[in-house]
């Protein structure tokens, strides 16, 4: 049995496992599996229109019965600097001359937008049971019209402070995200990333800090961590990393093949790829000019001069400048389906329990 049925009871999942939303490697094949397993499958959405999002939850409501997690970026968007940004595009002409790209050429801006108008009314149109934000809350009108829709709202901390805020201004559900963990920085009420403690020492402090249910994420991607997680107080687990060599994830093979050979010392924190700290596995662009680079245009604006790379490199077969976003515990993942990994998990996990009972 799960000494914490909290998110079982809240979310209506079979396990208490939710499926980190990762940008760019989970659409609805991962979705519905990871639900088909007993977790709770999370939609990104911040990185698509409000019709491809519909579209997407439209093909899970097909599938599946289970529950959804629309999760969605709310930072405040700064303009493009075009100063900056022609510092940037200098910074890397040495890569666009080796892959004899024109630099003179038009780009496609990064697109990673905030919550919207736009992506409220899909939300209150297809009434998903979860909606999860990343670097905060929305202005507190759509936080009310989202909860207005009969949605839970669950949201990332990084220190208890984000996480005593989070409770104040609406979240039902709280992620504590500790520093292991893959993909963006959570953080929205500190911008100092040397002082983000470990998931293991962020959880039990947030637990005690607030009264909703906390969902621990970070270096989490076996039974082990999933037992010391709740050890902890947490009433569930949110894992990304293990999930991302499933053939059900959108990881490219040459990607594929870094995470397969990544180490608990592979990944680094870098803003080298979208100009806002996110923890991934090294790869070129990160080691040469990073991994924390004061030339990085801010958020998401200096991912807009890696895309022509990032494409012509793809092409290669290499991953020098491809977002190879990954925890700590990136070499426990294990090549299996997602409905099977997601069972395997909880298994060893409740197996733990029984042991730890006995």
């Amino acid at each position: 049995m799960w000494p914490d049925r909290r998110i079982i009871d809240l979310f209506k999942t079979e396990f208490p496992i939710v499926l980190a939303p990762m940008a760019g490697v989970v659409d609805a094949e991962l979705v519905i599996a990871a639900a088909q397993g007993g977790a709770l499958g999370s939609l990104p959405c911040a990185m698509i229109s409000a019709e491809k999002a519909r579209e997407q939850v439209n093909i899970i409501r097909q599938r599946v019965t289970a529950p959804v997690n629309m999760n969605f970026f709310c930072h405040k968007p700064v303009d493009a600097d075009p100063a900056r940004e022609a510092g940037w595009k200098a910074r890397l002409a040495t890569y666009y001359k080796e892959l004899g790209i024109d630099p003179a050429a038009p780009i496609n801006a990064a697109n990673r937008a905030p919550f919207d108008e736009a992506m409220c009314a899909v939300v209150e149109e297809l009434k998903p049971e979860i909606v999860s934000f990343h670097f905060g809350l929305p202005d507190p009108a759509l936080v009310k019209r989202v909860k207005a829709a009969g949605c839970l709202v669950m949201s990332s901390a990084t220190i208890v402070k984000e996480a005593i805020w989070l409770e104040e201004n609406g979240a039902d559900v709280i992620i504590a995200q500790g520093a292991e963990a893959g993909g963006h920085r959570g953080m929205f009420l500190t911008d100092n990333i040397a002082q983000q403690p470990g998931t293991f020492a962020l959880v039990p402090q947030v637990v005690d800090a607030v009264r909703v249910p906390v969902i621990a994420a970070g270096g989490i991607a076996d039974g082990r961590g999933i037992a010391a997680a709740f050890a902890l107080g947490a009433s569930g687990v949110q894992i990304g990393s293990a999930y991302l060599r499933c053939p059900e994830s959108k990881v490219m093979g040459p990607a594929r093949t870094a995470l397969a050979q990544a180490n608990d010392d592979s990944t680094v924190i870098t803003n080298v790829m979208t100009g806002r700290p996110a923890r991934g596995v090294a790869n070129r662009v990160m080691r040469e000019v990073g991994p924390i680079s004061p030339d990085a245009p801010a958020f998401p604006h200096a991912a807009t001069a890696l895309g022509p790379l990032k494409v012509a490199a793809e092409k290669l077969g290499k991953v020098d400048f491809t977002n190879l976003w990954a925890g700590q515990a990136v070499r426990m993942g294990r090549e299996m389906p997602a409905a099977e990994l997601t069972r395997s998990l909880a298994g060893a996990a409740l197996a733990r329990f029984g042991a730890l009972g006995g």
